[in-house]
């Protein structure tokens, strides 16, 4: 019998400042502070929990990680949230595309301040677009 996966409980990240890096992700994203300790902040919404731990940040490890949000109006206004906060993106001035050659799934894809890549997604958005 294979075990059947549910929804992602939480995931941990090593940052060099759990304090500065949960002030940027709060300050772009629907999270709040739900718990911390010494060396960690633990952030979540309805459908995450990102624990953020002082270490030694390896963005390489981790090809990226994908959040899907509603619509193409909601991605539209992601990008332009990031785009005011001065936030990392890839392909500057076409961020949306394809997720790869011929994908009806657009996304735009941006690092955080410790370097890990990241996207957010529309599901068949090309049918939106």
């Amino acid at each position: 019998m294979k075990v059947a996966l549910g929804a992602v409980g939480h995931f941990g990240l090593s940052v060099r400042d759990p304090e500065a890096s949960a002030m940027w992700w709060r300050s772009l994203f629907d999270l709040r502070e739900s718990f911390s300790g010494e060396d960690y902040i633990g952030l979540s919404n309805d459908r995450v929990t990102i624990v953020l731990h002082e270490g030694v940040p390896h963005p390489g490890v981790l090809g990226h990680m994908s959040f899907h949000v509603a619509d193409m109006r909601h991605l539209r206004a992601a990008l332009k949230t990031m785009r005011d906060a001065g936030v990392r993106l890839e392909d500057p001035g076409d961020e949306i595309g394809p997720e790869a050659p011929g994908s009806p799934n657009l996304g735009l894809w941006f690092h955080d301040p410790d370097g890990y890549r990241w996207e957010l997604s529309v599901q068949n958005g090309a049918r939106e677009a």
